[in-house]
């Protein structure tokens, strides 16, 4: 009954979100409700704990809210300006090749997305790129919902890593006392970007091969020949484009931390790329291309209508249209040095409530410092470099605004569940918290052999949750836990709960929805969902067995 009560959480989305089939607006407050009912009841958490704890939830989900508002803001700005259109064209002279196509769009131009915005918006942005160029939309949709994996470790400038893994790591109001001697003399920054690092030492063995399955799965279930090895056939260009993107994450994600590797990791990709592709590197003679469209499967196709690619709203330049990004990202970099004073500077506004209601729950915001406040900064000197009108400006703002409205009702209900969740461990039943409960157990049935199945547990964690930060949040102190029991480092298995959030992310309910929405294809998620489940197996799988790997070898 105890491991019922704490699974209560994962259960409850289980069965509302997947199992009855409810929205997420709906899934998440009823299951948020039934968490602390049986917390109450059950765990005996006062209830002054689980306000305090749901109050804390809040305020954390406030600070997601301002990133997601930000980047959903200025993504729109971006296409009322025209920007978008100009991006999205600059793509169609590069190469005939469907393959490649697939690989610049979806994998090095959906990473960037990743890593700027997050939240489900690659998969968005992608698809219907992909069905202007000519591609089926349900395989827009499938293939930019796999590529849409590596990159999410660092989605929307790191919180998956900075926020999840944070505020998972928390228990009260300090670091929680499983995870105290670990991170004595370390300061949270630091070991964040330990963390950062050791994700992309594995994901180079695993993400890298993420191009070469997008392209085989096209290829496969898309071609008129139902052939792997049409996709085999461009196999060194897909793993140098792999490549290009891991590589350069990698010494991103060791050197400056989790807010850049995705941005980074795709512009420098892009850049090597697309001039390889113009040259013909590494590519085969034989262009690849889908068969007639009079001749595509019934299922492939969407309700909307398949418009060209036009003219821009505006004539921009291409490096005008650029501009907004390249600022994301110089400012990002400006303010996370340590050695400008401009951290410090923007770290010294803070919000905060420490022993919320007499717990020993506190909980801070810095609002100059959260990526949200740069995004509506560049927002605000693309609207004068793009000679946006103020009407132009405030339909932004005004659409931006609406489209956190559901966004808003999750995040503030998904985010206390999952701190109900983590500080459960002061109660008068005389249990421990409800994740180091669950470690308890998993750590006695499985051993040493948890790494093998660490990345599922985030997988798990994304398709319930519908966010990487929700997972990463919810079961970093249950890995954390089983870590410090087994005698694994718990660096290691907190990145392979990473990694199995990027893999959860391909099947993850929302963005599937998000994604099959914008391209017409609402009512065909199963079909979605049935695609992307093999290559979900895949990443979490490779990079359990590569974790295994590591952890023998340590010891």
């Amino acid at each position: 009954m105890t491991m019922l009560i704490a699974l209560t959480p994962i259960i409850a989305v289980i069965i509302f979100l997947v199992v009855l089939g409810m929205p997420a607006m709906k899934a998440m407050p009823i299951s948020f409700l039934a968490t602390g009912i049986l917390a109450f009841f059950y765990w005996r958490v006062p209830f002054v704990q689980l306000l305090a704890a749901s109050l804390e939830g809040i305020i954390i989900g406030i600070s997601i809210l301002y990133i997601v508002f930000g980047a959903i803001l200025l993504l729109n700005t971006l296409k009322n300006s025209g920007a978008i259109d100009t991006i999205r064209n600059s793509f169609l002279g590069i190469s005939a090749d469907r393959r490649v196509q697939l690989i610049i769009i979806a994998w090095l131009f959906g990473a960037f997305i990743e890593g700027a915005a997050g939240f489900g918006t690659p998969p968005a942005i992608a698809a219907p790129l992909l069905v202007a160029l000519g591609f089926p939309p349900l395989a827009a949709v499938v293939l930019a919902l796999i590529a849409d994996s590596s990159p999410v470790s660092f989605g929307a400038v790191g919180t998956p890593i900075i926020v999840g893994i944070d505020q998972g790591l928390q228990a009260g109001s300090e670091v929680a006392p499983v995870a105290a001697p670990y991170l004595e003399g370390i300061e949270m920054t630091d070991y964040l970007r330990m963390i950062a690092s050791q994700v992309m030492q594995i994901d180079i063995f695993v993400g890298t091969f993420m191009p070469l399955i997008i392209v085989m799965i096209l290829t496969r279930f898309f071609g008129e020949n139902k052939s792997w090895k049409e996709g085999l056939a461009i196999w060194k260009f897909a793993i140098f484009a792999g490549l290009s993107f891991t590589v350069p994450a990698l010494i991103v994600a060791t050197f400056l931390g989790p807010e850049f590797p995705s941005i980074f990791g795709g512009l420098i990709g892009l850049a090597i790329v697309i001039p390889a592709v113009k040259k013909g590197f590494l590519l085969p003679k034989e262009k690849w291309d889908f068969p007639k469209e009079q001749d595509w499967d019934i299922d492939w196709l969407g309700k909307m209508l398949k418009t060209k690619p036009g003219k821009p709203k505006k004539e921009l330049p291409l490096a005008l249209a650029w501009t907004p990004y390249l600022l994301v990202g110089l400012f990002l970099v400006l303010t996370r040095i340590d050695v400008l004073p401009f951290k410090e500077w923007l770290q010294n506004v803070t919000i905060s409530w420490s022993n919320i209601l007499g717990t020993n729950i506190s909980t801070s915001l810095e609002p100059l410092y959260l990526p949200g406040s740069i995004f509506i900064i560049v927002v605000l000197i693309t609207a004068l470099i793009h000679r946006l009108k103020t009407r132009e400006l405030l339909y932004s703002f005004s659409i931006s605004g609406k489209a956190i409205v559901g966004t808003a009702v999750t995040l503030f209900t998904a985010v206390p569940m999952v701190r109900i969740f983590i500080n459960s461990g002061v109660n008068d039943a005389g249990l421990q918290s409800m994740p180091i409960e669950l470690a308890n157990t998993a750590a006695d049935l499985l051993g040493g052999s948890w790494p093998l199945f660490a990345p599922f547990i985030g997988a798990l964690g994304t398709f319930i949750s519908s966010s990487a930060t929700f997972s990463n949040m919810m079961f970093t102190l249950f890995q954390f836990s089983i870590a410090d029991q087994i005698g694994v480092d718990p660096t290691l298995i907190l990145s392979l709960q990473i990694l199995g959030s990027n893999a959860g992310n391909m099947i993850c309910v929302l963005n599937i929805v998000a994604a099959a929405t914008v391209v017409g294809l609402l009512g065909k998620e199963g079909k979605i969902l049935r695609l992307t489940f093999l290559p979900m197996l895949y990443y979490s799988l490779f990079s359990g067995v590569i974790g295994l790997i590591i952890a023998y070898l340590i010891l």
